[in-house]
Parts: structure tokens; C-alpha cells; sequence
């Protein structure tokens, strides 16, 4: 089905780098960038332009938009967010949604990826000394840096900064303009390298959902809709909080079916037990 086809990788942000290779060694398909659309359109991470819709909505705009404004049939994009893990509140995660639209075949296909490896992170700084420890806690330079009067502010934002040089001019300005300067990381793909391996786990995860066949209609994306929890405990057999099964479910023919334990074990460590290990 891909055979003398290009995929449209819809990213203004280097994307393109973990995933243009990863599709020709799996899939022999052949890539290209977007050109003609501005994916920042749809919301950027320093809020100059809020993103109005939810991650998923907006994923697919993105990749649909970019495909009709590039003639292209079938694309892949991502899209990115960012905020505190709902257990670990001081800790930030960063949830990667990726997408495979084939208009072609009518087939869409979507997988994420959450981690903790993130350095998502923003504060105010009182001094140049402040800015370099800030730096220093984000893993700059190799991570950019954004700095701007206040985090609501979108007057004289420095994007992009990745030398000490340029981080100075842009404090020293922000300082003797405002009084007043804030640093965050900059969050897109290409000055973030933590984000970009999130993201080639999360298209990792695409791809593995594009392998996989329907046993009934051998449509691609044949993967898991649901979890069932319960699988028993090994001593007393009340049923636990593991993963009993998956439910699989072809959105093209409908197909659908169980599998059992399928993290390979039948019953579960006593300690895991809520009856065991109260």
C-alpha cells in the first residue's frame, strides 16, 4: 500500500530528523517536509498564538491542513503538551501525540507517549546569576532558552537562544527595557532534544500500530482499544490491579478480540495484592 508513495512529515520544527528515517527503514517510504503551511497557526508553546482546540483536534488540523495545502495523500505530525503529572504534582510531563492519516485508504492512526524526561520549566530571574542557574537546571545549552519580560507578556520575546552570548544580550535588554525578565524553556522539537526523543518513542509506537495487520480484513492499525484489569493474585487469588487483557478493535471492519495476560504472566506477585499487601 505504500509502494511509489512520499508521506508528508507536517512539522516546521525538525521533526523530520527521527522520523524520516525511521519510515524508510520500516516502511521504504520516502519523505517531505511542509512548506507551504505554518503549523505554528495552530498554537505556539510561548503562547503568542493559543492553541484553541484540544491536542487531538489539533493534531489532526495540523496534519490535514498540511496535507491539502501540499497535494499529499497520506502524512504523519505531532503535537506536544506540557504541564504537571496528575500524581507527582511538582514534576512536569510531556505527553507526545502523534498521527497517521492515509486519505488514500481512508486509514487513521494514532499513538502517544508520556514521560517525565522533560526539563519543561519557567520562572523569574532577579540577575544574569539567576538566568545561569536556571540555564544550568534546563541542560542548556543543548536545550534553548526563551526569555521575555513576563510569562503573559508577548512584547520582545528571544526564542531560540543557545549561546551565552545571545542569552546575555537578551537578559541585558529585558532588564534595562522592563525590569522585569522571565525564562522558560523553549519547547520546540528542535531546541529539545529530551522533547525529540519522547517524540521518536511516541512515533515508534505509530509504526508498530502500522505493522500491525486485522486478522480479519488485514487493514493496518489493528490495535488495542481498551485494558482489562484483574489479573489474580498467585496466593489468594483476588484479583489484583495488573493488566488481565487487552482488547483489540479494527476501526475498519469492526473485528475485535481479547488476549490474555498480555504482559506474558498468568498471576501476580503477592505484593501487588490489595488483599496480601494491604
Amino acid at each position: 500500500m505504500f509502494e511509489n508513495r512520499t508521506i508528508l512529515i507536517a512539522t516546521k520544527h525538525k521533526k523530520e530528523e527521527v522520523v524520516a528515517p525511521m519510515f524508510k527503514k520500516e516502511f521504504n517510504l520516502n519523505s517531505r517536509v511542509v512548506t507551504n503551511f505554518d503549523t505554528d497557526s495552530l498554537g505556539t508553546f510561548s503562547g503568542e498564538i493559543k492553541r484553541l482546540e484540544d491536542p487531538l483536534t489539533t493534531l489532526r488540523k495540523k496534519c490535514l491542513m498540511s496535507m491539502e495545502m501540499e497535494g499529499a495523500d497520506i502524512a504523519v505530525a505531532s503535537e506536544g503538551s506540557f504541564g504537571p503529572h496528575p500524581f507527582y504534582y511538582f514534576s512536569p510531563i510531556d505527553n507526545e501525540l502523534v498521527i497517521f492519516i492515509d486519505k488514500l485508504n481512508g486509514i487513521e492512526i494514532v499513538a502517544s507517549e508520556t514521560s517525565m524526561n522533560t526539563n519543561f520549566s519557567g520562572r523569574n530571574v532577579e540577575s544574569f546569576s539567576d538566568v545561569l542557574k536556571f540555564a544550568t537546571d534546563v541542560k542548556f545549552p543543548s536545550h534553548g532558552i526563551v526569555l521575555r519580560k513576563d510569562p503573559n507578556s508577548n512584547d520582545d520575546i528571544f526564542k531560540g537562544i543557545v549561546t551565552y552570548n545571545d542569552l546575555k544580550k537578551a537578559y541585558d535588554f529585558l532588564s534595562l527595557k522592563y525590569n522585569s525578565v522571565y525564562a522558560e524553556t523553549d519547547m520546540r522539537a528542535m531546541y529539545n532534544p529530551s522533547r525529540m526523543l519522547v517524540i521518536e518513542k511516541a512515533f515508534e509506537k505509530l509504526v508498530s500500530k502500522i505493522k500491525s495487520h486485522c486478522p480479519k480484513c488485514d487493514v493496518i492499525g489493528f490495535d488495542v482499544e481498551d485494558v482489562k484489569y484483574g489479573l489474580p493474585c498467585a496466593r489468594c487469588g483476588y484479583k489484583t490491579k495488573s493488566v488481565l487483557s487487552h482488547h483489540y478493535l479494527c476501526k475498519h471492519c469492526g473485528y475485535s478480540e481479547d488476549k490474555l495476560f498480555p504482559n506474558n504472566i498468568i498471576t501476580e506477585d503477592p505484593m501487588y495484592c490489595d488483599m496480601c499487601n494491604p
